[in-house]
C-alpha cells in the first residue's frame, strides 16, 4: 500500500530535484544502513556515547550548564491584513518557484512560518521540510535550486531539519518519541555525515528534547539487564509539543487522583464555597438578615453508591459503579456489547444527582450509545455527545466560571482512539476531583495520532481497571473474540453472518468486493448497499480505497464527476484530520462549492478549494472506520497487504459488521501469521515512564 492508512491527505510534491549521489529516504536496508558496517558491540557503544553527549547538551540547554540557543522562529504570528497576506503569499510563491518547488505550497508555508515565510525559506531552504507532504529529496532539490553547489549533504541546516523531519515522520507511525539510535541511523541513511553533531544541534535549538528512561520488564531483559546490575536505560528524543503533551497528560491524571476524596463531589464543594461567599457578602447588612442560600443537594454517600451498584443490570456493571464510587480514574475494557456497562454507570450517576456525561468518538457512536437501556428512558436529550462537540462547547454541560467543564463524572467511550495531545487537552478541561472513566476495547486500533494513551494506562496499573465479562454474541463476535487472543478459527454461521471468499489477485478482489456491495449482500441478506461498507488497509495499491471507490462509483453512481470529481448521489468521506472521518452524500454542486448532507440530516457546503480533501466513501481504510459500525461490512485483503496486517488491524476490521461480515481474501498465509504473531505495530511513548516517575516521587 502506498498511503498511510489513517486517511491523511495525499502528499504534495515540493520539486523533483534530488542531490546527485544523495541517499534516497527509504533505501534498501541491506546496503544503506550504516550500522551494518559495525558489529553489535561497536554499534551499541557508539549509540551509548552519542546518548551521553546529547544528555549533556540537553542539560546545557535546560540551563544547568549554560544557556540554550533560541529556537528557530516560526513566523511572526501571521499577516495582520489581507494586503499583508497577499504580499506574503506572492513573495513566498516567488521563492518557491525560484527553487523549483510548486507555488501552491505558499499557502502552507505562510501558515507555518507567518508573513516572513519567504525570508525563512531563502535563509534556510531545508525549512521546507516542515510543510505537509515534503520529503528530503524534494527539500534537497529545492535547496540546490536556491543555493546551487553550496547545497551539500553536510549543511548544518539540512542536518537539523532532517532531525525534525524524522521525528515528525515517527508521529505518523504513532510514536511520541524515538530512541536516539533510530534517529542517528535515519540520519545516516539520509547521507548526513555527522549524525551526532546534527542531533546535538537540534537539541540546542529546541527542535528536539532528550529524555533518559530506565528499562523494566521484558525491555530490560532484551537490553541485557541483570537483576544485580543497575537497570539499563535508553535515551529518547521527542518533539517539544509531544513531550509537553505527555508531561501535561500525566500531571492531569495525577491531579485528578490526588484531589479526589470518596464521598465528596466537586458540585458539593463548589456549592459550599458559594454559600460561604454569600454569607460573607451579606454579613453586616443593615437589617442583619442575609438572604437564605439555596440548600445544595447532598453528595451521594457510600450507601447510595452501593444501592446503585446493586441495582446495576450485570455483575460487570456493578463492578464499574463500585469502582467509580471509590476512584477518580477508572479504566473499563470490553467489546461492543460491554457498552451497556458505562451506560448503566451514567444512569446511576445521574440518578444520584451528579453532573454526568458520556462522550464518544463519532456521531454514530453517540446515537447508538444514547439508545442503550437504561438511557433510552432518560429525559431528552440524553447526556451524551461526541468528544469534539464537548470540547468545542457545541454540546455538553457547559463550563464553570474557572473554564473547566461543569462535570462531576465524565465517561469517555472509544478511549483507545485518543492521542496524547487530545487526551492532554481533555484532562486540562476537567476540574480537580472530577471522576473520569475511560472505556474502550483494548484489542482495537490505537489512535491515528501519536501515543498509546489507553494502552499505556492499562500497562501502568495506576488506577482500577474493570474488565467486562459481557461478550459480543453471534458468529462475528465469536470470530473477533478468537482473533483477540491470536486465534483465527472458522465459526458456524448458519445465516451467512460470516462469509470468506478467496481471490487470486487485487483485480479479482476488487471485482468480488464490488459484487458483494452492489448485488450479493442486498439480494441474499436484504441489507441495502447504503448500509454496507468496503474496508481495506490503505488508499493506494490495486485494491486500495481509490481502486475500490472507482469501481463502486462505476456500478452505483456513474457520472463524469463534474463537481470536482464528484456527482450528486456520491458517497464521500470527509476527513478534516487523521482519525476523524464523517460520511456524507453529495446533494449538488455549484460555484459556491460541494453541497453535502450527513446522516444526521445536517448539511454543509465545502468550498471548491477544499473539495480536493474529500474522498469517495464506499470504501474506507479501517482507521477511517473506527468508532462506527455498519449492518454489513466487506473486508478486502489484497495480495500486497501483508506488511500492513496486524492482529489489531484484523480485529478492528472484522468487528465493523453488525449483521454480516464478508472477507475477500487474497493475502494468503499473511492473514493467519498476522493474527498469531503480530499483535500490534510497536509505538515508542513516554507516558508510562512518566507515571512511574510520578508514583515513585509520591512515596
Amino acid at each position: 500500500m502506498t498511503d498511510a492508512e489513517n486517511g491523511a491527505p495525499e502528499e504534495a510534491s515540493a520539486g523533483s530535484g534530488v542531490v546527485p549521489g544523495q541517499a534516497s529516504p527509504e533505501p534498501d536496508a541491506a546496503t544503506s544502513d550504516a550500522e551494518l558496517s559495525a558489529g553489535p558491540a561497536d554499534r551499541a557503544a557508539a549509540v551509548a556515547a552519542l546518548a551521553e553527549q546529547v544528555r549533556s547538551v540537553g542539560r546545557s540547554a535546560d540551563g544547568a550548564e549554560g544557556p540554550a540557543a533560541e529556537p528557530a522562529a516560526a513566523g511572526t504570528g501571521g499577516p495582520v491584513t489581507d494586503e499583508q497576506r497577499a504580499q506574503a503569499l506572492k513573495a513566498t510563491a516567488e521563492v518557491l518557484t525560484s527553487g523549483g518547488a510548486p507555488a501552491q505550497l505558499a499557502t502552507a508555508a505562510v501558515a507555518v512560518f507567518g508573513d516572513g515565510a519567504a525570508e525563512q525559506l531563502r535563509a534556510d531552504p531545508w525549512a521546507v521540510l516542515a510543510l505537509p507532504g515534503v520529503r528530503p529529496e524534494h527539500a534537497d532539490g529545492f535547496a540546490r535550486g536556491l543555493l546551487g553547489p553550496a547545497a551539500g549533504p553536510g549543511d548544518q541546516r539540512r542536518a537539523q531539519a532532517l532531525v525534525g523531519w524524522l521525528l515528525e515522520q515517527a508521529t505518523l507511525r504513532g510514536h511520541s518519541a524515538l530512541e536516539i539510535g533510530e534517529v542517528a541511523a535515519g540520519l545516516e541513511r539520509l547521507g548526513v555525515p555527522d549524525s551526532a553533531a546534527a542531533i546535538q544541534a537540534a537539541v540546542v535549538d529546541g527542535r528536539a528534547m532528550p529524555f533518559q528512561e530506565e528499562l523494566t520488564g521484558a525491555e530490560a531483559h532484551a537490553a541485557g539487564g541483570d537483576e544485580e546490575d543497575e537497570p539499563p536505560t535508553r535515551t529518547l528524543l521527542a518533539l517539544e509539543r509531544l513531550a509537553l503533551a505527555e508531561e501535561s497528560l500525566a500531571d492531569g491524571l495525577v491531579r485528578l487522583m490526588s484531589t479526589f476524596v470518596p464521598g465528596e463531589d466537586p458540585a458539593e464543594d463548589g456549592d459550599a464555597e458559594a454559600e460561604a461567599d454569600t454569607e460573607a457578602d451579606t454579613e453586616g447588612d443593615a437589617d442583619g438578615a442575609p438572604e437564605a442560600a439555596e440548600e445544595a443537594p447532598a453528595a451521594p454517600g457510600p450507601a447510595a453508591w452501593e444501592a446503585a451498584a446493586a441495582a446495576a443490570p450485570s455483575s460487570s456493571a456493578t463492578a464499574l459503579v463500585r469502582a467509580a464510587a471509590e476512584s477518580a480514574l477508572v479504566l473499563h475494557t470490553g467489546g461492543e456489547a460491554a457498552r451497556a456497562e458505562p451506560a448503566a454507570l451514567l444512569a446511576a450517576a445521574t440518578g444520584l444527582g451528579l453532573r454526568a456525561w458520556a462522550v464518544t468518538w463519532t456521531d454514530h457512536g453517540r446515537d447508538a450509545f444514547a439508545a442503550l437501556a437504561p438511557l433510552a428512558d432518560a429525559p431528552a436529550p440524553a447526556p451524551v455527545a461526541t468528544l469534539a462537540e464537548l470540547l468545542a462547547g457545541a454540546a455538553g454541560p457547559g463550563r464553570d466560571a474557572d473554564g473547566t467543564l461543569a462535570l462531576d463524572l465524565l465517561i469517555v467511550l472509544d478511549a483507545p482512539l485518543l492521542d496524547v495531545e487530545l487526551a492532554a487537552t481533555l484532562l486540562e478541561s476537567l476540574a480537580d476531583g472530577t471522576r473520569l472513566v475511560l472505556s474502550g476495547d483494548p484489542g482495537q486500533l490505537w489512535s491515528a495520532g501519536p501515543g498509546r494513551f489507553f494502552a499505556d494506562l492499562l500497562a501502568a496499573k495506576a488506577c482500577p481497571a474493570v474488565a467486562s465479562r459481557t461478550p459480543d454474541f453471534g458468529p462475528i463476535g465469536e470470530l473477533v473474540s478468537g482473533i483477540g487472543i491470536g486465534e483465527l478459527q472458522p465459526v458456524e454461521a448458519p445465516d451467512k453472518e460470516v462469509v470468506i471468499l478467496t481471490a487470486k489477485d487485487a483485480a479479482e478482489a476488487v471485482h468480488r468486493a464490488v459484487q458483494l456491495l452492489t448485488d450479493s449482500i442486498p439480494r441474499a441478506l436484504g441489507i441495502p448497499s447504503e448500509q454496507v461498507v468496503l474496508l481495506t488497509p490503505g488508499h493506494g495499491g490495486g485494491a486500495g480505497t481509490r481502486a475500490l471507490n472507482a469501481a463502486a462509483k462505476a456500478r452505483l453512481n456513474p457520472g463524469p464527476g463534474r463537481f470536482g470529481g464528484f456527482d450528486p448521489g456520491d458517497r464521500v468521506a470527509d476527513s478534516p484530520a487523521p482519525g476523524h472521518t464523517r460520511l456524507a452524500r453529495v446533494l449538488d454542486g455549484d460555484a459556491a462549492g460541494l453541497h453535502l448532507e450527513y446522516p444526521d440530516g445536517s448539511r454543509r457546503t465545502v468550498p471548491p478549494a477544499e473539495a480536493g480533501k474529500l474522498r469517495h466513501g464506499w470504501a474506507l481504510t479501517v482507521h477511517q472506520a473506527v468508532g462506527r459500525h455498519w449492518p454489513g461490512a466487506v473486508v478486502v485483503l489484497p495480495d500486497d497487504a501483508a506488511a500492513a496486517l496486524t492482529r489489531q488491524w484484523v480485529y478492528t476490521a472484522f468487528g465493523r459488521g453488525e449483521r454480516h461480515l464478508s472477507v475477500v481474501h487474497a493475502a494468503g498465509p499473511a492473514l493467519a501469521q498476522a493474527v498469531a504473531e503480530r499483535p500490534a505495530a510497536p509505538r515508542t511513548t513516554r507516558l508510562r515512564a512518566i507515571l512511574a516517575e510520578n508514583a515513585a516521587e509520591s512515596y
